[in-house]
């Protein structure tokens, strides 16, 4: 059973636009020493659409490695055909990951029955294997509306997991929660963990979000599930500015906090993303200290 927080790794690349190993290990590092319950690579946030099928290979490899089995890991597969989804899954397995997040593609849109031809073709390639759902907005993904999401889930009993991020995210929860799927084990939130109190109360047994504030997550994840809400609600506030920030420039701030919080120096991305001026370098070094003067 997958639940908690599982923050997405990023990729970290050298100054020759290579992936930095060191500095990948070093990311895995701090967030099982926050206390995640698991971790997810590659996806959205690691620019798995930027990296060749042999660096992706060879990245999962090191995920697992560096792990040695102290978390679960979820092994992301997103791509626009099954062939290449196969292919990851496929690699993720050969490391000993067999929980797979797949994203409903985008290239697909809407047409519910040629997603349900791409699950089973993947469920059939793969057997054995659990596969999270990714339920991502337009442009990124096919952004399906919460009947589409429960029709494939029923019909694919690989399918045992949700990530929803289409906003709002809380009503699709809670759709997909009352839905009762017999095989349905969790919903999980995304969109970077902006939204969590909300899909928390709403039944979601976890959230996927970015590495960066892994400790804040998880100490609110705990608050919560321990019923102090109110200490949950405040660390949620404490995370705002940041996660605000971090929805305009995604990786490269994800990167560029890493960097201030003293864990790696790779802010290097590949996704076509806004530069971070001086202007916003001082605004987000100012929250940084407003949060850890009251999250130490």
């Amino acid at each position: 059973m997958l639940q908690g927080i599982f923050p997405v790794i990023p990729t970290l690349f050298t100054k020759d636009d290579t992936p930095d190993f060191d500095a990948q290990r070093r990311v895995i590092q701090f967030a099982i020493n926050s206390g995640a319950h698991g971790l997810v690579f590659p996806g959205v946030a690691s620019e798995y659409n930027f990296l060749t099928p042999e660096e992706r290979g060879e990245l999962i490899s090191l995920v697992a490695g560096e792990v040695e089995g102290r978390v679960p890991i979820v092994g992301g597969a997103s791509a626009p055909t099954a062939a290449e989804v196969v292919l990851a899954g496929e690699q993720a397995g050969n490391a000993g990951i067999h929980h797979l997040m797949i994203m409903a593609p985008a290239g697909l849109g809407n047409d519910l029955t040629a997603q349900e031809e791409f699950f089973a073709t993947i469920a059939e390639a793969l057997p054995g294997v659990e596969i999270i759902l990714q339920n991502a907005p337009a442009p990124i993904g096919a952004g399906l509306d919460p009947k589409a999401i429960a029709s494939l889930a029923v019909g694919n009993s690989s399918i045992t997991y949700i990530k929803e991020e289409t906003l709002p995210s809380g009503p699709a929860i809670s759709f997909l929660r009352d839905a009762e799927i017999p095989h349905l084990k969790a919903v999980f939130g995304g969109g970077g963990a902006r939204y969590i109190i909300d899909e928390l109360n709403r039944g979601a047994l976890g959230a996927m979000p970015a590495v960066e504030l892994t400790d804040l997550h998880v100490a609110l994840w705990e608050a919560y599930q321990s019923g102090n809400h109110d200490r949950a609600r405040e660390l949620y506030r404490l995370s705002l500015p940041l996660l605000v920030c971090q929805a305009v420039y995604r990786m490269r701030f994800t990167k560029y906090l890493l960097g201030k919080r003293g864990i790696v120096e790779a802010p290097l991305v590949r996704a076509p993303l806004p530069e971070i001026d001086l202007a916003a370098s001082e605004d987000i070094d100012r929250m940084l200290v407003d949060l850890q003067s009251a999250f130490p």
